[in-house]
């Protein structure tokens, strides 16, 4: 099937071809058709399946076939994103897709100036695309109108579930037309975003193309047990020995980004940390850095990495579990993406193991184990008889907030160090002790994000 066939604009499909896309996604294949016949959607798909094009397209060719009334100027389509990176990215793909179509369209989010965003509210537009916040601040200051909405879409729902933004979203939706189209996308499942999920939708059409809560197929899977202070040095050999060019490291919490980067930085891997604290323009700049090869690496807390989508990335770590499991599907989902295959690597501290049972429970799916002994070796590790909790972090380390573990100093006796993962070359620098005498101590605490 092509896109032409699904019933879209010859000058939708251009602008979808000159991106290099021929035939459509599965999502793509199901949800633009439901879409173009104004039914409610409800898109349950993993990162990576082309989830935005699946909205994007079709409440293009909806709104084009329409103008403005009179002097109303006020958005007939709104897109909630989580993150001000998703929120930059969908707008990008909505300017992309619809660059032969006249239909004007604007991003708005936090850590900018309010004015360039209230001129373009001024001039009028046709879509929004928004994180709540900033959203609900410029509706608080009558900048915003949201009466004229007739679509509105969420997207990555379970995301602005995590992160707190359930009470934002029903203030919106209480400005917003009760008779509208919805468009509900959401990687992953849990009870309060099917609470969510069934209080906006009205027979909508269910589109999922991936078990729920599942990772992507083609992302190689591996986990190390790794001495929380000989993280480092392990990350470091690990890039070095096996030639990593590009690389997306996870770690829960803004101090910890940047540290482990300035680490990297001095044992000669450029490196970049990507989180809320950092500025909008800083953001922008470490990205795209990363993007041009011009770093190997970008550390990045949860929040400030969703939604980004970096073409053929080939390596995403885990240098710290996350402590919700479907964060981790989140997180490993920025590799493997659209067919192309990926490496997701996992260095798990004594005190983080319940974290990976978790995740395991939740992908239906066990993660191949692994320690690198005295003499470099990759060694199997076996799987427990029972996956009891008692190796997660004391109950005031582990909030759902992401925060620090605190300080957790070695690895319980386990043989810890460093090492390719694929059998390294040479024996690393921690040996069995726990410890690494190049390895600066992971001691971060704070909120996450």
């Amino acid at each position: 099937m092509s896109f032409s066939e699904l019933g879209l604009l010859p000058e939708l499909v251009a602008a979808v071809e000159a991106k290099g896309y021929t035939i459509p996604s599965p999502i793509q294949a199901r949800a633009i058709p439901a879409v173009l016949d104004r039914r409610d959607v409800l898109g349950g798909a993993q990162t990576g399946t082309g989830k935005t094009a699946a909205f994007s397209l079709p409440m293009l060719q909806i709104l084009s076939g329409s103008e403005f009334n009179g002097q109303n100027k006020r958005p007939r389509a709104l897109v909630l994103a989580p993150t001000r990176e998703l929120a930059a990215q969908v707008h990008q793909s909505i300017v992309d897709y619809g660059q032969h179509v006249n239909i004007r369209s604007f991003v708005i989010f936090g850590g900018v100036g309010f004015q360039p965003q209230i001129n373009a509210l001024r001039r009028g537009l046709d879509i929004v695309v928004a994180t709540p916040g900033r959203l609900l601040d410029l509706c608080q200051r009558g900048e915003m109108q949201l009466s004229n909405i007739e679509i509105l879409v969420l997207d990555e729902a379970d995301r602005m579930l995590d992160m707190g933004f359930i009470n934002d979203i029903k203030k919106i939706l209480q400005l917003m037309p009760a008779k509208r189209q919805n468009l509900f996308f959401s990687a992953t499942y849990t009870k309060e975003v099917k609470k969510l999920a069934d209080s906006m939708l009205h027979n909508a059409v269910e589109v999922e193309v991936a078990a729920r809560n599942a990772t992507a197929d083609r992302v190689d899977q591996e986990a190390y047990i790794v001495a929380q202070n000989a993280k480092p040095q392990f990350l470091a050999e690990m890039i070095e020995q096996g030639e990593w060019t590009q690389v997306l490291v996870f770690s829960r919490t803004k101090h910890g980004a940047n540290k482990l980067a300035k680490y990297l930085d001095r044992q000669g891997i450029g490196a970049m940390a990507i989180h809320g604290n950092k500025s909008q323009s800083a953001r922008e700049r470490a990205l795209s850095m990363f993007k041009s090869n011009k770093i190997r690496v970008m550390v990045a807390t949860d929040i400030a990495a969703r939604g980004l989508d970096i073409a053929d990335l080939p390596h995403v770590v885990n240098y710290e579990l996350p402590n919700i499991p479907e964060d981790y599907v989140h997180r490993i989902g920025r590799t493997g993406r659209a067919g192309k295959a990926g490496n997701a690597v996992s260095l798990v501290s004594d005190v983080e193991e319940g974290y990976l049972w978790d995740i395991e429970k939740t992908m239906k799916k066990n993660i191949p184990l692994f320690r690198i002994d005295d003499r470099g070796e990759k060694i199997a590790m076996p799987r427990p008889a029972t996956r009891s909790k008692k190796s997660r972090p004391a109950p005031g380390q582990n909030n759902r907030g992401g925060g620090g573990r605190g300080r957790q100093g070695g690895g319980g006796g386990r043989p810890q160090g460093g090492g390719r993962p694929q059998g390294g070359r040479s024996r690393p620098q921690g040996g069995s002790s726990g410890s690494s005498k190049g390895a600066a101590p992971s001691r971060s605490r704070g909120r996450n994000q």
